[in-house]
This record gives C-alpha cells, structure tokens and sequence, in this order.
C-alpha cells in the first residue's frame, strides 16, 4: 500500500464537503426506506450506482479527464467494490429484516476501524488521546440514541435472523473502512471525481448479477413501482451518490481518514431528526443525550486538528526577524 501525502484545501470548500456528507448521507436512511418500498434491494443498488456513474463519467469525459487509465479503473475498482457492493450491500440487504435503528448503531463503529485499520496512522492516532476518548464517547453516544430500539428489536426478531444480520451490519464497517483507506492510499492520477465515477459504475454493475442470485428480477414490473420510490431514486443518484460519495472521496484526499470517519456519529444525528418531522417519530430524552454526545465525540476527535490550527495562526513571522537574529548572533 502506497502512502500518498495529503494534499491541502481551502478551508471553506472542506466545511462544505463536510456538511454535505453529514447532512445528505444521514438523509439518505430515510430515502433508502422510501426507494425499497417499490424496488428490490440489489436492483435498488444497481440503478443508485450506474446511473450515478454514468453521469459522473460523462462530466468526466466533457472536462476532458482521462477516462481510460487501467491502473486507476483497477484502483476504483477494488475500493468501489468494498464500499459499494459489499458495505453498502450488507446494509441494504440487512435492512430488509432489521430495522434501521439497529443498521444505524452497527454502522457507527466505522471510525474505530478507521483507526485500527489506518496502519500508516497509527502513531498518529494512538498518540491522541483525545481523538481515541472521542471515538469511544461517540459510539456510546450512539448506543444511548439507538439502545431503545435495538433491545426491542432484539426481543420481537428470531434469532436466527437477527445473528445473521448482526454479523453482516458488524463486517460491514470494517470493509467499508477498507475500501475508504485503500481509497485513501492509492491515489489515481486523474481528479477525485474520476475515481468516484468508476467506483460507482463497477459496484452498480455487481449489483445486477446479484439481483439475479436472489431472484429479484422475477414478475418484477418498472410499471408498479410508485412515484414517491422514483423520486427516492432520484435523490439518492443525485444527492447521496453524485454529491455526497463525491464529497465523501475528495475529503480523503485532503483531510485525514479518522475526521472524515466523523460522518457515521453524525449521520443517525439527522437520521432522527427527519423521522421526527417527516415520519413523526417520538425521541426520548436518553437519545436527546445521545445526540449532544455525539456531537461532542466530534469535537474532540477533531480536537487535536483545532489546536494545531490555532497555534500556527498565533505563530507569524515577522519581516526581518532572520536578520535580526544573525545580528545578535554577530554581536
């Protein structure tokens, strides 16, 4: 694995790469459950990623990007398959018996595998205490704001299902923090949204052959699916596929992969939030406490990057003061 030197961004366009994915990606739960309603799971997946890809791959094209590069279609193909097709799939298809609430707290350790997986990081993370007080107050906040459900679900659900669902929902944040940190790692020549394209075409042409295994396409009919699972569709291509992975991926780029990580706290945040409004959800004040500890576990996970911003802000050079020294030096 090749440890490729992060590169450096404007503040504001890094605010708002951060915001779209905590916003759009904690959005898409919701979307997700509207889309399934009228489309089998891994056709669901095959139609989010190609048209997404396609899309992307025909900016990419329009810019002038070189599209046909076998070393980083190989590159996009191995991280789009273990975000993508794999991770993704897992939750996708667990998602189908289990309910969200439970998704949403197994899908949440990816910032822990983030740190026990960044080898190349590891004297940096480890050495934090914060950032490691912050990964284990974040996943306890998201037990707090999800506990509730899960010992429900746990009680209503045979075991046999449930196990097998756990164990996926708990493989898949490794294999999406995998795929994130090869993402990471081997960077490709051409620009973030090159990668993004191919990464979103090969997982989406995984899923047809998928879709076949299970049967999915079987009496299945484009003519029954209700609108409002269109416009999910719609949603997720656009905003949680073209926007957010696209944002997800520049940020590995440029930010380290721990903070990135910072988006599976945050996105059960607006998760509930919209269920609240939309699908008139109740919270209860232990998953309000969740809430602040999550946001808390954000910060101090980031905590160290604060500090070392503010300390070389209050460093500034002055004019001349070389010469000065080498003047007292003579003296």
């Amino acid at each position: 694995m090749t440890t490729v030197k992060q590169q450096k961004a404007p503040a504001l366009l890094v605010i708002i790469a951060f915001a779209t994915v905590y916003i759009v990606w904690g959005s898409t739960y919701f979307f997700i459950g509207m889309a399934v309603h009228g489309f089998p799971a891994m056709l669901m997946g095959a139609l989010r990623y190609t048209i997404a890809g396609l899309l992307m791959l025909g900016w990419c094209a329009y810019r002038g990007d070189k599209i046909l590069v076998k070393r980083d279609i190989i590159n996009s193909a191995v991280s789009g398959m273990l975000m993508l097709f794999a991770a993704t799939g897992m939750v996708i298809w667990v998602e189908q018996t289990l309910p969200s609430a439970m998704v949403a707290i197994t899908v949440s350790a990816s910032p822990i595998w983030f740190v026990v997986l960044d080898r190349p990081n590891w004297r940096v993370n480890f050495k934090s205490k914060s950032t490691i007080i912050g990964l284990i107050v974040g996943f306890a906040g998201v037990v707090l704001l999800f506990g509730e459900q899960v010992a429900k679900a746990l009680a209503d659900k045979h075991h046999t299902t449930t196990f097998l669902g756990v164990a996926l929902l708990i493989l898949g944040p490794i294999v999406w923090s995998a795929g994130s940190l090869y993402s990471k790692h081997n960077a490709n020549s051409g620009p973030a949204r090159l990668n993004t394209a191919w990464q979103m075409i090969i997982a989406g042409l995984a899923f047809i052959p998928a879709g076949m295994l299970h049967h999915e396409f079987d009496g299945f009919s484009l003519t029954q699916v209700p609108a409002s699972s269109w416009m999910a569709i719609a949603y997720l291509v656009i905003f949680g596929s073209i926007g957010a992975f696209s944002a997800y991926i520049w940020l590995l780029q440029v930010r380290p992969a721990t903070q990135v990580s910072t988006h599976s706290y945050v996105n059960p945040v607006i998760a509930v939030l919209l269920g609240v409004s939309f699908a008139g959800e109740q919270v209860s004040v232990l998953q309000v406490v969740g809430l602040v500890i999550i946001l808390i576990s954000v910060l101090l996970i980031n905590l160290v990057k604060y500090r070392k911003v503010t300390s070389e802000k209050k460093v500034v050079p002055m004019p001349g003061l070389k010469t000065a020294e080498l003047l007292v030096k003579a003296c």
